[in-house]
């Protein structure tokens, strides 16, 4: 119904919908759009270029999308763009290849690089050896650029997949915030890292996404670092009980985040999406749902991703459930997490 509706015109929707009102209630799914008009991981105006251009074998709008954001200093959308990009990249490399052999020092590049040598090296049960073996493509990274965090996001989650020690994760976490205290790549990073290293430490993680988000301004992106922490929890069933208190104000804090950016657009749909599976999970479901129709037709692979091997049907089912009152399904078969295949970019 939803797919029909939006080819109508406006003044034929509105009469209709005000018979509707007076007639019943709207359904709480009302206004939500059809299961087949939800995409997964659909990119920004900007990306999208990109990648069209990279799937028919062109490097140079990627190359110029990536410049733009070194040169005007979008550390964020970097970040974000670096990590699609290389994904791409995994399986359509035609495009990467062609750059390298056209501008092999490239700054952006040589970043570009750096994040597809680490996805390349993670799947591998020799993961930490081959590691090892892209310290220099990261090194030269940030070399590139001493104001990028970027280098120094993938030289945080090198080091948790080669199992280094806190304190040479220390030394990497201080370099990292000198150039960037709020960049919310490297806080994730880090947070991923205490996890890992204390498997079960949710209290120790929610001190770390706390104080982060204390200090950050109210439109960054770390605003959401305790948000994770919630999942974080909610998904991993060991370590000491969290407060349900806690939970809720992780929940909140990421709301009033939301709340900042337009409804229905790519850039904070994982945020989006993460909170509504959060508030799923503590029952609160017309806040979950409010965050639902906020995302509109943009579901992402996280977190659906972690919790089963079909993360659009996971999203679609939770969906239903918080529309319907039904139980919210928690996790199908995982396709990723804790286990030492998981993506680099897990939770």
């Amino acid at each position: 119904m939803v797919g029909t509706m939006a080819l109508l015109p406006p003044f034929i929707r509105a009469s209709r919908f005000s018979r509707m009102a007076r007639t019943a209630a709207p359904h709480p799914g009302a206004w939500l759009p059809a299961d087949d008009e939800v995409l997964l991981d659909v990119p920004d105006d900007r990306l999208g270029p990109a990648l069209v251009a990279a799937g028919r074998g062109g490097y140079e709008t990627a190359a110029e999308l990536l410049r733009r954001t070194r040169e005007r200093a979008e550390w964020e959308y970097r970040d974000r763009y670096v990590t699609r990009l290389a994904s791409f990249a995994l399986s359509r490399g035609e495009w990467f290849e062609e750059w390298r052999a056209a501008a092999p020092r490239d700054p952006d590049l040589v970043l570009l690089s750096a994040q597809l040598a680490v996805e390349r090296a993670w799947p591998s049960p020799a993961r930490a050896e081959l590691l090892r073996e892209v310290s220099p493509l990261i090194t030269a990274a940030a070399q590139s650029d001493h104001r990028d965090p970027v280098p120094w996001r993938i030289a945080l989650d090198h080091a948790r997949g080669a199992r280094a020690g806190h304190k040479y994760f220390g030394e990497l976490w201080e370099a990292a915030v000198r150039r960037a205290p709020h960049h919310y790549g490297c806080h994730v990073a880090a947070k991923r890292y205490l996890a890992e290293s204390w498997h079960g430490s949710h209290r120790e993680c929610f001190d770390f996404a706390d104080r982060a988000a204390q200090d950050a301004p109210a439109d960054s992106l770390v605003q959401a670092l305790p948000v994770r922490a919630a999942f974080a929890y909610l998904t991993d069933g060991c370590g000491p009980e969290v407060p349900r208190e806690r939970l809720d104000a992780a929940a909140d804090r990421a709301i009033a985040l939301s709340a900042r950016f337009p409804s229905m657009d790519p850039w904070p749909a994982e945020i989006r999406n993460l909170l509504a599976y959060v508030l799923a999970r503590l029952d609160r479901r017309d806040d979950a749902l409010v965050q639902l129709r906020l995302i509109g037709p943009y579901a992402t692979s996280f977190p659906w991703g972690r919790l089963s091997d079909d993360p659009l049907g996971h999203f679609l089912a939770v969906r239903e459930a918080v529309c319907s009152g039904g139980p919210v399904q928690r996790a199908g078969h995982p396709g990723n997490g804790h286990d030492d295949r998981a993506h680099p970019d897990d939770h």
